[in-house]
C-alpha cells in the first residue's frame, strides 16, 4: 500500500502544505522542519505521484563534472545538484573522472557535442594553477554558462562557489589549542592546488595569532589518497612526534575537512 502525503504530514506533525514545499524545494521552511520531513519521507517510502499524462520538456542538458566518487563529497555534490537541476527541469549529466579514464577535457568535449546548457565543475583542473585556464575562457567565450565549485580562476568572469578556507583553519586550530595542544602537524594535498593553498596560508596564520608559533615545519603535503593521508601523518608523527595533528583535507577527499587529535 502507497504512503500518502496525508501520512507523512502525520507522522512529521506538520502540514500537508508543509510537507509539499519541503519535496519541492520551496521558500519559507525551517531547516530542522525540512530535515525532519525529509527524514520521515525516507521512513515511510514515500514516492511522489508521477503524471506521465502531462509531460513536460526538458530544459536542456547541463553536465556535473566531478573528480570520483570514491570520496563520498563528491557523491553528495552529485545528488544534490542533481536534484535542484531536475526540479528545474534540466537533465543532469554526471562525468566521473578516473585515473588513466576520460578527462575532463573529453568530458566537455562529448557535452559540447549535445549541446549542453551548461558546466557545473567540482573541484576540476580550475582548482589546479598548474593548469591552463584557456579551457574555460573558451568556454566563456562561446556564451556557455559555467560554474566553478572549490577553486576560481581570476579575471573569468563565472560564478565560483568555495568553502571559507581560512576560517575552517581557524576553527580546526582553535579547537585543538583548546584541548592544549600545541605542536599541530597539517596533512594536506600537492601545493599546486587553490584549496590547498588557501587551507595552508590559513593553518599558519591562525597558530600565529592563536598560539603564537610558526608551524610550517609541520605542513606535509601528499597525495589525495588514503595511502597519502597514512604517509603524511606517520612523517609528522615522526618529526618530533606532535602531540596533535590536524588533517584540514580528508582522505581520500581532494578538499573536504575534518580535524584529528592524537597522543
Amino acid at each position: 500500500m502507497k504512503v500518502t502525503l496525508t501520512e507523512v504530514a502525520a507522522r512529521a506533525g506538520v502540514s500537508e502544505a508543509t510537507v509539499s514545499r519541503v519535496l519541492n524545494a520551496k521558500a519559507g521552511v525551517a531547516e530542522e522542519t525540512r530535515e525532519l520531513v525529509l527524514a520521515v519521507v525516507g521512513e515511510l517510502g514515500y514516492e511522489r505521484p508521477f503524471k506521465p499524462e502531462a509531460p513536460r520538456k526538458s530544459a536542456g542538458l547541463v553536465g556535473l563534472v566531478v573528480p570520483e566518487l570514491e570520496n563520498p563529497i563528491f557523491p553528495s555534490f552529485a545528488q544534490v545538484i542533481g536534484t535542484l537541476l531536475a526540479q528545474q527541469r534540466y537533465t543532469p549529466v554526471l562525468c566521473t573522472q578516473t585515473p588513466g579514464g576520460v578527462s575532463e577535457d573529453e568530458y566537455v568535449e562529448m557535452l559540447l557535442e549535445h549541446n549542453t546548457a551548461g558546466i557545473i565543475f567540482v573541484s576540476g583542473m580550475h582548482a589546479d594553477t598548474h593548469a591552463d585556464p584557456s579551457r574555460y575562457r573558451r568556454l566563456v567565450d562561446r556564451g556557455l554558462p559555467i560554474v566553478l565549485i572549490n577553486g576560481f580562476l581570476p579575471g573569468l568572469d563565472v560564478l565560483s562557489i568555495s568553502v571559507d578556507e581560512k576560517s575552517a583553519m581557524y576553527l580546526a586550530v582553535e579547537h585543538l589549542a583548546s584541548l592544549g595542544h600545541t605542536r599541530i602537524g597539517m596533512a594536506i594535498g600537492p601545493e599546486r592546488y587553490v584549496p590547498v593553498i588557501r587551507k595552508v596560508a590559513g593553518f599558519l596564520e591562525a597558530a600565529k595569532s592563536t598560539l603564537s608559533l610558526d608551524l610550517s615545519d609541520l605542513v606535509e603535503h601528499t597525495t589525495f589518497t588514503v595511502e597519502g593521508g597514512q604517509v603524511a601523518a606517520s612523517r609528522l608523527i615522526n618529526r618530533g612526534r606532535p602531540r596533535s595533528s590536524a588533517g584540514p583535507t580528508s582522505w581520500p577527499s581532494a578538499r573536504s575537512g575534518r580535524c584529528a587529535a592524537s597522543g
